[in-house]
Parts: C-alpha cells; structure tokens; sequence
C-alpha cells in the first residue's frame, strides 16, 4: 500500500498540537484527522483516535508494523515540514511586496 497523496489541513501556532493532516492510500482510501504533536522531545504523528467508554483513547486507524509507522510518519513529517518552508516563503514575499508597496 503506498500513501499516493498528504495533505496539510490545518497548521496551528498555540499549544502542542502543531497540525491536522490528510492522507490517501492508493488513491483509494482517505484517512483524516491525523495529527502532528509536539511531544516533550520531538515532533510525533498520532493516529486518528476516539474516547472509550473507559475514557482511554484507542486509535482508529492505525500502521500494523514499525516500519510501517516508521515510513507513514516519515513521509507525514517530510510533508509538513516543506509545507511549512512554503508557508515563511510565501508570508516572506508578502512582507517583502508590502515594504516595496510602502516606499
């Protein structure tokens, strides 16, 4: 099964959560509502997940290996990380556009 498409959904600035990511497997099956957290030692990927009747939050969706999840969240976190190299690109153009708009 390969990830044939990553989409950054949501990038957040507050808190731990850092972003809500889509990915598509083969272009067949979408699974939502990943997320990219910071941990308190490095950024990690977490699975789409629901509350229990116990309160313990069990995954939806989930990689059945390590590498698996190792190659899933390699790819996530390249994606995220080039989405967020475009996003100060982008914001660095507007301010740069905006300086020359105001000389």
């Amino acid at each position: 099964m390969e990830i044939t498409d990553i989409k950054i959904r949501k990038v957040i600035t507050e808190g731990r959560l850092r972003a809500i990511v889509s990915i598509t497997l083969d272009n067949m099956l979408a699974v939502h509502d990943i997320k990219i957290v910071q941990g308190d030692e490095r950024l990690f990927v977490a699975m789409p997940s629901r509350k229990d009747e116990n309160g313990v939050f069990r995954d939806i969706v989930h990689p059945i290996s390590a590498a698996a999840r190792k190659e899933m969240e390699a790819q996530i976190m390249k994606t995220y990380k080039q989405h967020l190299t475009l996003m100060e690109t982008e914001m660095e153009s507007a301010r740069s556009t905006e300086q020359t708009q105001n000389v």
